[in-house]
């Protein structure tokens, strides 16, 4: 569009007061917007007002607005999806966080930095605006509103009523021969109503009833999904006869025959195309993906001194579960919740809270077989949350229930049955216990962890990528975004996801169909889902530079690109999740969005005034990570907190977004050190976009070596990671970067 420009610097909110508002007309000025307007408060009607007529009357698309910090008042600044609005952050990030006078730095001389400071934002909003174009967002040809659940357990049937009853047509696909999972096994249910200590008759028939007589679902039993292509919106999903676990070969790529049908079927759809991206011909059309095919029991046979599958009567949990089922369980019964031995003390693995309350549902079974029944549950952590501690309480006040902390060091044959051997005990003394029968905690093992149950057509192979990262739970960003995985369109709930109890399966089950259908009403308005959900931005190529070094496809966090025989990028905008790690990864630079690109960043480095001859004003530049980063700054400016005001920050989607030649663009420019500023990463990560901090920083380990080839120190460029609640700390930070080079002095490109 040709564009018509407005600024407005507002004076609100003590910026009026701590600057020199006609300074920053001016700075508008230089940066290309002439006439740039003050008032008190544009965020008040009147300041809305005046923004608003010059919209209607002088024919304004284009409004630069500096103020207050983009995160704030994003109502109040939107002039219409066709009008550009950039904010520029002269309050949070400028005058808010002011530095205090000091022994080195005057009243006045704080002021004139913060000027500066201020007119460098104002600088690099205008400069924003001018490189900044409306996205145009991509819509699908054909968009299918179908919805994919795999699994019949409790979480896949919860999630198929839901998206039924929603509205959207469901397909539920279960490999056994019938609906229902493991909780067909049950004998009973935890309590969902208080008092929270009676055991329920199991619902799981209900829901299957429920689901089966659904206009809206079709039911696939004794099916598996072969594979899945395609993206959000346009999945394309091939299906195959369900198999056994011991029988499951779920395979890595097409095989040469299931190639050899597609070829016949869809040749011509497929030309050119690598064989994990050709599409079956009878596929099957659906727009988001619900995973919930469960858990299966850990194995604990490696604890050779607790007897399993050497030791008859020693079962796990689900074993266990089974013979009540079946009928009357023996009259005295010990609990085993962790491995015990001499040197480990934790649970078993994939253990939490809910096989502490299978131990007293379990226990609550042999009491009510057996009038005179016993059971012991020895334990290093006993975990019931919420109104599951009112089930526990229950289980205490049974006489005939036993409860201690305790460390198993051995299970024997006895006279009569078993005798399992404790010690550290709450007791304070060590136990022999006989008992008829043992049960271990065996923990809730995601079958993504066995199995690539998911199938998908990507370049990076068909299930999810570093799994054993989260120990097989198919994870993306575990707090922000609890459904989501690192594929766009498909989401976890229940045992792939965590483990959990029954009502907590079906909240979670609800939360992964509404992700989905989201996920779908997004691929059709041609937006992004989380985290920068509504995003109308996706990444364009020009092709004709593309010297296919497959960088970007694959660095991108999500599989949102694939690739032809070549290496040629096959971009998936329905995929991808608008982080940019395409656009920092490629050497050419021939990834770019409308609204975020490498010219508009470069440009807006090149905007910051970088003194020459004083060598008191060092110039640093901060790419900061809008999602953790840049709100710990703002936090750290509503506290009125201290920041250095030679640092000029600069947002960016994620770090992974950053290319190199922005840091080469800073130095060269004269700035005397480089920043990155983002989440953390590694097992504990934090990164919203999986991969972006760590990708960034490996980046930067390589740059050293190009520094060091024009004579610059490799100190002068840094990453850091920092929390979004790190507010307190980031000015610190910050600070003992630039005291590090401060001691290596100015940039010695400074002038040219």
């Amino acid at each position: 569009m040709e564009k018509k420009y407005g600024a407005y610097i507002c004076a609100g909110c003590g910026i009026g007061a701590a600057l020199d508002m006609e300074g920053l007309v001016k700075a508008a000025g230089e940066a290309g917007i002439q006439g740039a307007k003050t008032h008190a408060a544009f965020c008040s009607a009147a300041g809305r007002e005046l923004i608003q007529n010059d919209i209607n009357n002088d024919g304004v698309n284009t409004v630069v607005i500096c103020a207050c910090s983009p995160r704030v008042f994003q109502d109040e600044f939107n002039f219409g999806a066709d009008k550009i609005t950039i904010r520029g952050n002269i309050r949070e990030q400028a005058v808010w966080c002011m530095e205090q006078p000091s022994e080195k730095k005057s009243a006045d001389t704080i002021k004139e930095y913060t000027q500066e400071l201020a007119a460098d934002y104002v600088r690099m909003a205008c400069t924003q605006a001018k490189k900044t174009e409306l996205p145009e967002p991509y819509k699908l040809e054909t968009l299918s509103r179908k919805i994919l659940v795999m699994g019949g357990g409790i979480a896949g049937l919860t999630a198929a009523r839901e998206a039924a009853d929603a509205g959207y047509d469901v397909t539920l696909v279960e490999r056994e021969d019938k609906l229902g999972g493991k909780a067909l096994g049950w004998r009973q249910q935890f309590p969902t109503k208080a008092p929270w200590t009676d055991l329920e008759e199991p619902t799981v028939g209900a829901m299957v009833s429920a689901v089966t007589g659904h206009s809206r679902i079709t039911v696939k039993t004794a099916t598996e999904v072969a594979r899945i292509a395609g993206a959000p919106g346009a999945l394309k999903v091939s299906f195959k006869p369900g198999k056994t676990k011991s029988e499951w070969d779920a395979p890595a790529k097409v095989t040469a025959d299931e190639q050899d049908l597609i070829n016949k079927g869809a040749a011509d759809p497929n030309a050119g195309l690598q064989p994990y991206m050709a599409v079956d011909p009878a596929a099957e059309d659906f727009g988001g993906v619900v995973l919930a095919t469960g858990w299966v029991p850990a194995d604990v046979s490696q604890y050779a001194h607790l007897g399993h599958g050497t030791l008859k009567n020693v079962v796990t949990n689900a074993e266990f579960e089974k013979l009540a089922k079946a009928g009357k369980v023996p009259a005295n019964v010990a609990f085993i919740q962790s491995p015990g031995g001499t040197e480990n003390d934790m649970d078993f693995p994939y253990c939490n809270s809910v096989t502490s309350m299978v131990a007293l549902k379990q226990a609550k079974y042999v009491r009510a077989d057996n009038p005179d029944g016993r059971a012991y549950i020895l334990y290093q952590h006993m975990r019931t949350p919420g109104n599951m501690e009112m089930f526990y309480k229950g289980a205490q006040n049974d006489d005939g229930i036993f409860l201690t902390k305790a460390s198993v060091t051995k299970i024997e044959e006895g006279s009569g049955g078993l005798v399992v051997h404790a010690q550290n005990t709450l007791l304070n003394e060590d136990l022999a216990i006989e008992v008829d029968m043992v049960v271990l905690a065996a923990g809730m093992v995601p079958t993504t962890k066995e199995e690539a149950s998911i199938n998908l057509a990507y370049r990076q192979g068909p299930a999810f990528l570093d799994l054993e990262l989260f120990d097989g739970y198919a994870d993306s960003h575990f707090i922000c975004f609890p459904y989501e995985t690192r594929r766009t369109g498909v989401y976890t709930c229940g045992g792939v996801r965590k483990a959990m109890h029954m009502e907590e399966t079906m909240d979670d089950a609800t939360g992964a169909a509404l992700k989905a259908i989201q996920a779908i009403e997004s691929a059709d308005r041609g937006v992004s889902v989380h985290p920068r959900s509504g995003d109308g931005s996706y990444p364009e190529f020009f092709f004709q530079r593309c010297t296919q070094c497959k960088r970007c496809t694959e660095e991108c966090p999500f599989g949102a690109l694939d690739d032809d025989e070549k290496g040629t990028p096959k971009p998936n905008p329905t995929r991808c999740r608008r982080c940019g790690t395409c656009m920092g990864a490629c050497p050419e630079r021939i990834i770019g969005f409308k609204n975020y690109n490498i010219d508009m960043i470069g440009s807006m480095v090149k905007a910051v005034v970088v003194p020459d001859d004083d060598e008191a004003k060092l110039r640093f530049v901060v790419f900061v990570c809008e999602n953790d980063a840049y709100p710990s700054l703002d936090m750290a400016g509503m506290r009125r907190n201290s920041m250095n005001s030679l640092v000029r920050f600069i947002p960016v989607r994620c770090l992974g977004s950053v290319n190199m030649v922005w840091i080469k663009d800073a130095l060269s420019s004269g700035m005397d050190g480089v920043l990155l500023l983002g989440c953390k990463f590694g097992d504990d990560y934090q990164c919203h976009f999986v991969k972006g901090s760590e990708i960034a920083t490996k980046r930067m380990e390589n740059i050293g070596e190009t520094l060091k080839s024009l004579g610059l120190e490799p100190e002068r460029v840094g990453v850091r990671e920092i929390a979004i609640t790190d507010y307190d700390k980031v000015g610190d930070l910050i600070n003992e970067f630039v005291e590090e080079i401060v001691a290596l002095g100015p940039n010695p490109f400074k002038g040219f």
